[in-house]
């Protein structure tokens, strides 16, 4: 019989991120929102007890525990608030893209002093031609980033990663989706490049991580939205049992289920063969583009298991509705993960090498 449960140190962090945001994230998710952030006594109880650094070397304070350990959190996070999770994580994907570009000395010059400034943020731009990157400066306009405050934009394409931080602009916008993480427009005008890398390989790796760390906070959101419904339709009555006994319903929460574990199983094989050292960028794609799917399916049907109480603030699973869609369309969106994947899965060559070879 196949053994899924996690190793025992796994679980001890799986636990203790639970435990985490269960009693600071999930009671204050509105808070969080209303405030766009997340509070200088949550940020600190988070890194003191080591979650922060889960998957960071020892050099940044990290445990170095690898891609699945930070998964886990991520998941347990999002299944309580993904826009803090992402609030509560100073350098977010941007690490990944530090670490796989220019290593330890990267993360030396660009990763370590954000520690020291207390709501600092680095923020992972995947730059589809909004910006353009010469003669040593970035210009453009970056349409959305889940952050109010930007001290470090690294900018990944498909062959480069660039680092900016000064002479960065914000401005603040509304937001739909993960409120809690902020949401601005981010403005660059001739913004001095600190370091850049052409690098294929590298920022092929970086995207892979950045989807992973994507997929395991839709899973969390799916989960959330998927085991709230259920509990909610075991209490709901109607003609006399509860929803849940209904034959329909009780088909549909079966299927969020079956879509929640499913996933979970793609983002923990992506996450191992990273570990692992392995060539993980079509599982890396494969994970988010099906995270983002199941999570499209899940939480518009607890938003309706509910009714129309599912639509209201007083329940979170709206949020969690708004949450999955925004983050879907990050790092190029599901079709270009997709794509990605198919075409590795095919070839393991993308597309554009593809079409080069033949032209």
């Amino acid at each position: 019989m196949i053994d899924f449960r996690l190793d025992p140190e796994l679980e001890l962090i799986r636990d203790t991120a639970r435990q985490f945001a269960g009693a600071e994230l999930r009671p204050r998710d509105r808070e969080h929102e209303s405030a766009r952030g997340v509070g200088a006594s949550v940020r600190r109880a988070f890194r003191e007890i080591g979650l922060a650094g889960v998957d960071w070397p020892a050099s940044l304070g990290g445990a170095d525990l690898g891609a699945l350990a930070r998964a886990v959190v991520q998941e347990e996070l999002a299944a309580a608030d993904a826009g803090a999770a992402i609030a509560l994580d100073p350098l977010g994907s941007a690490f990944h893209a530090l670490s796989q570009a220019g290593e330890a000395a990267a993360l030396r010059a660009h990763a370590a002093p954000l520690l020291d400034r207390d709501g600092a943020r680095a923020v992972l731009v995947w730059n589809d031609g909004a910006v353009a990157v010469r003669a040593g400066q970035a210009t453009g306009v970056v349409p959305w980033v889940p952050a109010d405050r930007v001290d470090v934009a690294v900018l990944l394409d498909t062959e480069s990663i660039a680092v900016v931080d000064s002479s960065i602009e914000v401005a603040s916008l509304r937001g739909a989706g993960l409120r809690a993480a902020g949401a601005a427009e981010l403005r660059l005008t001739g913004a001095p490049i600190r370091e850049f890398w052409v690098d294929r390989a590298a920022a092929r790796r970086a995207l892979a991580r950045a989807r992973l760390d994507a997929a395991a906070l839709l899973l969390g959101v799916a989960r959330a939205a998927a085991e709230f419904s259920r509990t909610y339709a075991l209490s709901r009555v109607a003609f006399g049992r509860p929803i849940a006994h209904h034959q329909a319903l009780a088909f549909l929460i079966t299927d969020m289920a079956a879509a929640v574990d499913g996933t979970r199983l793609l983002v923990h094989e992506a996450a191992v063969r990273l570990d692992g050292g392995e060539d993980a960028i079509e599982a890396c794609a494969t994970a988010f583009a099906e995270a983002a799917e199941q999570a499209a399916f899940v939480t518009p049907n607890a938003v309706q298991i509910l009714g129309g109480h599912g639509f209201m603030q007083d329940y979170p699973v709206e949020k969690w509705m708004r949450e999955a869609r925004v983050l879907s369309l990050g790092l190029g969106g599901v079709d270009a993960a997709r794509e990605d994947a198919g075409c590795y899965a095919l070839a393991r060559e993308p597309l554009l090498d593809l079409v080069g070879e033949r032209a």
